[in-house]
């Protein structure tokens, strides 16, 4: 029996990929709950929105990934983050779209992987039969 056959796990990975996802967002998640929205509320005024849109930040950095970690609704908080990640590289960050960090990497390579590793997780969960 080949060792590598002891690594394939795709239920287990997609669980630690979820997981992870939640955690690390929920740091991001932490300075909104510490510091309130005020940053974000003055960013989406300034783009001609709504302040109450603020909220969605607070949404998709802490409720979304908190039912990541449980594993509840895990689709529709998946696409959540997705969309947040989404409306924060438009708003936040559109400026740094070409650049590149002083370690040599995308400037948003983190902003990236938050999101498209929320796709994957959206795609790839299993509905329980």
């Amino acid at each position: 029996m080949s060792f590598w056959k002891h690594f394939h796990h795709p239920l287990a990975a997609m669980v630690l990929l979820r997981v992870t996802l939640a955690v690390l967002l929920l740091f991001h998640g932490w300075a909104k709950i510490t510091g309130g929205i005020a940053g974000i509320e003055a960013l989406v005024v300034k783009a001609g929105l709504s302040a109450f849109l603020a909220y969605g930040v607070f949404i998709g950095e802490v409720i979304a990934p908190l039912l990541l970690l449980v594993g509840l609704c895990v689709v529709p908080a998946a696409l959540l983050i997705a969309v947040n990640m989404l409306v924060a590289l438009v708003l936040v960050h559109g400026p740094h779209w070409l650049q590149i960090s002083k370690s040599g990497g995308w400037a948003l390579e983190l902003q990236a992987f938050f999101l498209i590793t929320a796709l994957v997780v959206a795609m790839s969960h299993s509905r329980s039969k």
